[in-house]
């Protein structure tokens, strides 16, 4: 329905319902970007029970590459703190910062397979390292079309 079809009784309740709206969605992302920065402090303390682990178990590729994988997670993290914070300040939400998102995790899938305790078939690996080339070449064209683009 087109803002100028509602008859003019309901302006007053439109604007309020408008307002309402607006102030759940601005308090509903300051929940997220609290859950957000939660989850910084998770990850980091994760990260450091993982090579703590790997230091006992005397097996650092292990644990290197386990905690490697627990740093992406902080990398897509702090991607998605990054998006947060331009919304907070007025800017749009970008396209790019969840394909970057989805990347890393895929990327993170890949490092952590050779220490998963089943051996990915080669079909799996093949999903998985297509998927990541699909997704980086959908973060190239972004950006390609980004710079394009006159109002970037």
């Amino acid at each position: 329905m087109i803002q100028n079809e509602l008859p003019a009784e309901f302006a007053t309740l439109n604007r309020i319902a408008v307002k309402a709206m607006l102030w759940l969605n601005g308090f509903a992302h300051i929940i997220i970007g609290l859950a957000l920065a939660t989850s910084v402090i998770m990850f980091t303390w994760l990260f450091f029970k993982d090579v703590q682990a790997a230091a006992y178990a005397h097996n650092l590729v292990h644990g290197f590459l386990h905690a490697l994988g627990t740093l992406m997670l902080l990398w897509s993290i702090s991607a998605l703190i990054s998006a947060e914070i331009r919304y907070l300040q007025g800017s749009k939400l970008l396209v790019e910062t969840f394909v970057e998102v989805v990347l890393v995790l895929f990327l993170r899938k890949l490092i952590v397979m050779p220490v998963q305790d089943a051996t990915p078939s080669f079909a799996e690996v093949g999903v998985w390292v297509g998927g990541a080339f699909v997704l980086g070449v959908i973060y190239v064209l972004i950006r390609w079309s980004q710079k394009q683009s006159p109002d970037a």
